[in-house]
């Protein structure tokens, strides 16, 4: 694992009442370089530089630390996409971004972002009042770049198409199966979800 980075998270902090921030860190670091199933407890005190019964005073165990990692990372990513949805331009333009966003979450918070979809901890993304949802702003731009609807499909349905195709492109794009001549990673997400709307809107389906 690289040298831990000086700053907030450093192995020192803990003196200072930040041992829990200092764990989140950790198992953040470890998820992405080693994925989800690649530390123990004893690897997250053993970086931060405490001993595995300290960690218990703010974890009652690896998943729970884990599931905290996947609420910090959900807020993470619902913030992007909320800053995506409520920026400059047209519905069409920021829903675009939203996808982008989406993307590039992936692409630089790989621990947060393997956590959100391996951690089986519900109380950790259960929506809080103080964030947003991705599901419920993902329905919402859709409601606001279509207001014409989708010929009967709920936009409930559509979203998670769409959800389906990001975190598709996103996973292949992280395991480099993505073709390496042709359209980026960005431009297929745009595409695809084009042709997704639209076809809504011209398939006649029904309601699910």
């Amino acid at each position: 694992m690289r040298p831990w980075r000086e700053g907030p998270g450093d192995r020192r902090s803990y003196h200072h009442g930040n041992l829990k921030e200092a764990l989140i860190e950790a198992a953040r670091r470890f998820i992405a370089e080693r994925g989800i199933g690649g530390f123990t407890l004893v690897d997250a005190a053993r970086l931060v530089g405490v001993t595995p019964a300290a960690l218990y005073r703010h974890f009652r165990g690896r998943e729970a630390l884990l599931e905290e990692v996947a609420g910090r990372g959900f807020s993470d990513l619902a913030e992007r996409l909320a800053r995506a949805l409520s920026g400059r331009g047209t519905p069409l333009e920021r829903f675009t971004r939203m996808g982008e966003a989406y993307l590039a979450f992936a692409e630089e918070e790989p621990g947060y972002y393997a956590a959100i979809f391996e951690v089986r901890g519900h109380a950790a993304l259960a929506p809080a009042a103080d964030r947003p949802n991705p599901f419920d702003l993902l329905v919402e731009a859709l409601r606001s770049t279509f207001p014409d609807g989708f010929d009967g499909v709920d936009p409930r349905f559509l979203a998670l198409e769409v959800w389906a195709l990001s975190h598709g492109i996103a996973t292949l794009s992280a395991a480099g199966q993505l073709p390496k001549s042709g359209p980026d990673k960005y431009e297929l997400l745009r595409a695809g979800v084009l042709a997704l709307v639209h076809g809504a809107g011209g398939r006649g389906r029904e309601k699910p």
